[in-house]
């Protein structure tokens, strides 16, 4: 099992903190921290499993710091999170089963495709915005959440902003409550994934830990003061770095 040096194991905290608060405001943190655990010489596949369980623990605090848009949702939350979690679970299955060379050809696009969804984020978040009729049809939530889960279970790079969309466009909910119900589902498929690794493979747990600090302090700080930053200054940085990943995968 690869395990990284202190000094690395330093940086990859530091970083979780800024992918921690990055996941409770705008939900892409792992588009920053898996291209750094691949820069530090961790095969694809275990710095996805790594870079998803150590998150998933982090965004346990976005719930928390979200937790006021959560009251008296459960009914409409509660389906969403089985379809979720039942999604997740064959995600992850299907990491583990496929061959890495799967892996190694299916990521770049997967990152591709988040940076494009937290680019075009805007868009959803305006069409959203006009008369509910143009609102689509609520059933729709119902089978693209278990696509959505099914993604975090097996990659899970802006999978926030896939559910943030999905809500933002079958719901009329506001956008900070929808932000609270994308903190719960990507905790959730997260932790399910991370059950499915650890009866499955190996797992570098230093390397976890690490994601699992930084992103925990990095949650708190965005349940905090996420709301005040400017939403495009992140969608750059996630979008630069997510280049960066790119240019990694395909070395």
């Amino acid at each position: 099992m690869e395990a990284l040096d202190p000094l690395n194991l330093g940086i990859v905290a530091l970083v979780s903190v800024a992918a921690g608060a990055i996941n409770t405001v705008v939900g892409s943190g792992s588009l920053i921290t898996f291209p750094t655990l691949l820069a530090m010489g961790l095969p694809p596949v275990t710095a996805n499993m790594a870079n998803t369980a150590g998150l998933a623990i982090g965004n346990v605090g976005g719930i928390i710091g979200y937790r006021r848009e959560l009251r008296g949702q459960w009914r409409l939350l509660l389906p969403l999170a089985i379809l979720t979690a039942f999604g997740a679970f064959f995600g992850a299955l299907a990491l583990l089963a496929l061959p890495a060379a799967v892996f190694h050809a299916v990521a770049p696009v997967l990152v591709v495709v988040g940076c494009v969804l937290v680019g075009i984020q805007p868009l959803l978040q305006r069409r959203a915005a006009l008369p509910h009729g143009a609102v689509a049809p609520t059933w729709l939530r119902y089978p693209l959440t278990l696509f959505t889960g099914a993604y975090g279970g097996y990659f899970g790079a802006a999978q926030g902003v896939l559910i943030v969309g999905i809500l933002e466009l079958t719901t009329d909910a506001h956008l900070q409550r929808v932000n609270a119900f994308k903190n719960v589902l990507q905790t959730l498929a997260g932790w399910v994934a991370t059950i499915v690794f650890v009866f499955s493979a190996p797992l570098p747990w230093p390397t976890i830990a690490a994601l699992a600090v930084g992103s925990l302090a990095g949650a708190a700080l965005g349940g905090i003061f996420g709301r005040k930053l400017p939403s495009w200054a992140l969608r750059t940085l996630i979008i630069v770095i997510g280049a960066v990943a790119v240019a990694f995968l395909l070395q």
